[in-house]
């Protein structure tokens, strides 16, 4: 699943960050889904707290932007606009 995919590189990057910045925990992560991503919120939910288990990334707050725009250019995306730590 594509979908599946973006989830895994933003959670990756969320590592990342917390990584570079000394963090041991990530608070709170906010994402941009586009109108065409094919991911619902429920489904980005669970399937964030499933990725997620045994990370720096456990047990954050996920903060959900779904667009219903599908004009927008970044419509099949979805987008990692902020992370907490």
């Amino acid at each position: 699943m594509h979908e599946e995919r973006m989830l895994q590189d933003i959670r990756r990057k969320v590592e990342e960050v917390a990584r570079d910045n000394g963090a041991t925990h990530v608070r709170r992560v906010a994402l941009w889904v586009g109108a065409l991503a094919h991911l619902t919120e429920d489904q980005a939910r669970a399937r964030w707290s499933e990725m997620t288990r045994g990370t720096v990334a456990q047990d954050s707050a996920l903060d959900i932007e779904q667009s219903k725009n599908l004009d927008d250019p970044r419509a099949q995306s979805i987008v990692l606009t902020s992370i907490e730590i």
